[in-house]
Protein backbone atom coordinates (compact mmCIF):
# COMPACT_ATOMS: atom_id res chain seq x y z
CA UNK A 1 0.00 0.00 0.00
CA UNK A 2 1.17 3.37 -0.90
CA UNK A 3 1.07 6.28 1.59
CA UNK A 4 1.28 9.45 1.11
CA UNK A 5 3.66 11.70 3.86
CA UNK A 6 1.68 14.24 6.46
CA UNK A 7 -1.58 13.09 5.19
CA UNK A 8 -4.68 11.79 7.29
CA UNK A 9 -3.84 7.87 6.85
CA UNK A 10 -5.76 6.43 9.37
CA UNK A 11 -8.73 7.15 11.78
CA UNK A 12 -8.98 5.03 15.28
CA UNK A 13 -11.61 4.70 17.19
CA UNK A 14 -11.63 3.19 20.78
CA UNK A 15 -13.07 -0.54 21.15
CA UNK A 16 -14.83 -2.19 24.07
CA UNK A 17 -17.10 -4.70 22.61
CA UNK A 18 -15.23 -6.01 19.40
CA UNK A 19 -18.05 -8.51 18.77
CA UNK A 20 -20.98 -5.77 18.93
CA UNK A 21 -18.44 -3.00 16.84
CA UNK A 22 -18.10 -5.63 14.26
CA UNK A 23 -21.57 -6.57 13.68
CA UNK A 24 -22.86 -3.00 13.78
CA UNK A 25 -20.22 -1.42 11.16
CA UNK A 26 -20.78 -4.15 8.74
CA UNK A 27 -24.31 -4.24 8.65
CA UNK A 28 -25.23 -1.06 8.63
CA UNK A 29 -21.91 0.13 6.62
CA UNK A 30 -20.91 -2.78 4.84
CA UNK A 31 -17.48 -1.90 6.55
CA UNK A 32 -14.92 -4.82 6.27
CA UNK A 33 -12.66 -5.92 9.09
CA UNK A 34 -9.31 -7.80 10.10
CA UNK A 35 -8.82 -8.70 13.98
CA UNK A 36 -4.89 -7.87 14.65
CA UNK A 37 -5.46 -9.99 18.36
CA UNK A 38 -8.53 -9.83 20.61
CA UNK A 39 -8.50 -5.82 21.37
CA UNK A 40 -7.91 -4.49 17.69
CA UNK A 41 -10.31 -4.23 14.80
CA UNK A 42 -8.82 -2.56 11.70
CA UNK A 43 -11.63 -1.93 8.84
CA UNK A 44 -11.89 -0.72 5.60
CA UNK A 45 -14.73 0.29 3.02
CA UNK A 46 -15.08 3.49 4.85
CA UNK A 47 -13.49 5.56 2.39
CA UNK A 48 -10.36 6.34 5.00
CA UNK A 49 -8.56 3.31 6.54
CA UNK A 50 -9.40 2.99 9.81
CA UNK A 51 -9.20 0.56 13.38
CA UNK A 52 -10.80 0.04 16.58
CA UNK A 53 -8.02 0.41 19.26
CA UNK A 54 -8.86 -1.52 23.07
CA UNK A 55 -5.39 -2.35 23.79
CA UNK A 56 -4.78 0.70 25.59
CA UNK A 57 -6.99 0.27 28.28
CA UNK A 58 -7.72 4.20 27.21
CA UNK A 59 -11.35 4.86 28.86
CA UNK A 60 -13.77 6.23 26.16
CA UNK A 61 -14.05 10.28 26.17
CA UNK A 62 -15.04 12.61 24.05
CA UNK A 63 -14.57 12.92 21.57
CA UNK A 64 -12.77 9.04 21.57
CA UNK A 65 -11.44 9.66 18.06
CA UNK A 66 -7.85 9.53 16.66
CA UNK A 67 -6.51 10.93 13.19
CA UNK A 68 -3.07 9.54 12.34
CA UNK A 69 -1.20 10.91 9.86
CA UNK A 70 1.41 8.97 8.14
CA UNK A 71 5.26 10.48 7.60
CA UNK A 72 8.20 8.92 5.91
CA UNK A 73 10.34 10.02 8.67
CA UNK A 74 8.97 9.19 11.63
CA UNK A 75 11.48 10.90 13.82
CA UNK A 76 12.04 14.43 11.70
CA UNK A 77 7.99 14.30 12.29
CA UNK A 78 8.90 14.18 15.94
CA UNK A 79 11.52 16.93 16.11
CA UNK A 80 9.04 19.25 13.48
CA UNK A 81 5.83 18.34 15.78
CA UNK A 82 8.16 19.43 19.34
CA UNK A 83 9.61 22.17 17.30
CA UNK A 84 6.10 23.83 16.30
CA UNK A 85 5.21 24.02 20.37
CA UNK A 86 3.01 20.28 20.31
CA UNK A 87 3.01 18.63 23.52
CA UNK A 88 3.92 14.68 23.23
CA UNK A 89 1.51 12.99 24.88
CA UNK A 90 3.23 9.55 24.06
CA UNK A 91 6.77 9.00 22.61
CA UNK A 92 7.29 6.47 19.64
CA UNK A 93 6.16 3.46 20.31
CA UNK A 94 5.63 0.05 17.85
CA UNK A 95 3.20 -1.74 16.83
CA UNK A 96 1.87 -4.47 14.08
CA UNK A 97 2.54 -3.41 11.39
CA UNK A 98 4.92 -0.18 12.17
CA UNK A 99 5.34 2.62 14.93
CA UNK A 100 3.71 5.60 16.13
CA UNK A 101 3.95 8.60 18.72
CA UNK A 102 1.10 11.15 19.92
CA UNK A 103 0.64 14.07 20.29
CA UNK A 104 -1.33 17.63 21.39
CA UNK A 105 -1.86 20.15 18.79
CA UNK A 106 -2.57 23.79 20.08
CA UNK A 107 -5.90 23.56 20.64
CA UNK A 108 -5.40 20.26 22.58
CA UNK A 109 -6.49 17.99 20.34
CA UNK A 110 -4.42 14.35 20.56
CA UNK A 111 -3.62 13.26 17.16
CA UNK A 112 -0.92 10.56 16.02
CA UNK A 113 2.01 10.03 13.42
CA UNK A 114 2.95 6.54 11.96
CA UNK A 115 5.37 5.00 9.70
CA UNK A 116 6.32 1.29 8.48
CA UNK A 117 8.62 -0.59 9.30
CA UNK A 118 11.14 -1.00 6.89
CA UNK A 119 12.71 -3.90 6.97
Amino acid sequence: MTHKHKTINYIEFPLIDPAATKQFYASVFGWEFQEWGPNYLSFSGAGIDGGFNGEDDTPVQEPGTLVILFSDDLEASLVEVKDAGATIIRDIYSFPGGRRFHFADPNGNELAIWAEVVE
